[in-house]
């Protein structure tokens, strides 16, 4: 296939870059853009040194596949057109992800949603890292209330988020000074900041209500019990989320284990007594959503249980999942 990646030169397009050759993906020419600012520039991928290109609509027209990690506002104004044109457009903005005519797929979850679609959304990060877990716990106890508190690193920012971290940490550790902050509304250096995206009507920040509607839309449940509360914390690329679910169904920690054992993407990590649960040290650069300290809940007894998830928010929360839906759509389109 012939592979664009637009917006290649972020931490979400540098990623995607990484996963077509460590996955084979079958590639006969893979083309990078970004702005007029990176055109030009030469840079080494493990498909060679590649020059990027400023993206403009025709130049991409030609792509059997375009894997988009741009902003929402870019992915309104260009993604609708080249699926028009023929290209197969992986968007991992929100733009798309509530469009009803837009499918939302997590492939471990949903491959099925895709069919025929030219244009498919990947989810926000923590619901793509979520909904690995929560799937397979549906489907044997039915899912009736959902919790989940999100702590979520910085590369959930972007590059720059990343670098400020690093920055500002030094600033503290090396230079003796205050923290600053640019990229967060507060310093993230030695801090947890309980706001991300903005804030909406309902007391909630739209990063929080994603994960409900978006969990939803890719469960097929629109009326399931979901809140969130989304914290940034000083990590570099791993999302962690403490998650308690209520079940239609009585569940025990020992079924959730067998079930998680037994799903798509998920390892489970659950030995308190050897010091092994889910981390974002041992989750970062894994492929699969770490799932662990899974125990009976105190609040729901014998139709609920709590359980601590982390899964790399580059991989699985965003490049991971655009390729693995890339991988799903030419034999889905086939058999259709």
């Amino acid at each position: 296939m012939r592979v664009g990646v637009i917006g290649a030169t972020g931490a979400v397009g540098r990623e995607l870059v990484d996963v077509l050759a460590r996955r084979r993906f079958p590639i006969t020419k893979l083309r990078l853009f970004a702005s007029g600012r990176s055109a030009g520039t030469r840079v080494t991928t493990p498909f060679g040194e590649i020059t990027i290109e400023e993206f403009t609509p025709e130049r991409a027209r030609d792509l059997d596949l375009a894997l988009l990690a741009v902003s929402g506002e870019f992915a309104k104004q260009h993604a609708p057109g080249l699926a028009a044109a023929g290209v197969l457009v992986v968007d991992n903005s929100s733009a798309f992800r509530l469009d009803d005519a837009v499918p939302l797929v997590v492939p471990e979850v949903n491959p099925g949603a895709i069919g025929a679609a030219r244009l498919i959304a990947n989810p926000n990060c923590t619901t793509a890292i979520a909904v690995v877990a929560l799937a397979p716990l549906h489907a044997a106890f039915g899912l009736k209330r959902v919790i989940v508190s999100s702590y979520q690193a910085t590369s959930g920012a972007g590059a720059e988020g990343m670098a400020e971290l690093e920055r500002e940490t030094r600033r503290v550790l090396v230079d003796g000074m205050p923290a600053q902050n640019e990229v967060f509304a507060h310093p993230i250096a030695f801090n947890v900041i309980p706001h991300i995206d903005s804030f909406q009507p309902n007391g909630y920040t739209r990063e929080e209500m994603k994960v409900t509607w978006e969990t939803r839309k890719i469960l097929g449940l629109p009326d399931l019990l979901v809140s969130c509360t989304a914290v940034r914390i000083p990590t570099m690329r791993v999302h962690a989320e403490a998650i308690t679910i209520e079940t239609e169904r009585p569940i025990t920690p020992d079924a959730a284990r067998a079930v998680l054992a037994a799903a798509a993407g998920v390892v489970v990590v659950d030995d308190p007594a050897a010091k092994l649960y889910p981390m974002p040290l041992t989750a970062t650069g894994r492929d699969e959503v770490e799932v662990g300290r899974i125990r009976q809940s105190l609040v729901f007894g014998d139709h609920g249980i709590d359980l601590f998830v982390c899964g790399d928010q580059l991989l699985k929360g965003a490049a991971l999942n655009a390729v693995q839906i890339a991988e799903q759509v030419p034999a889905l389109q086939r058999a259709a």
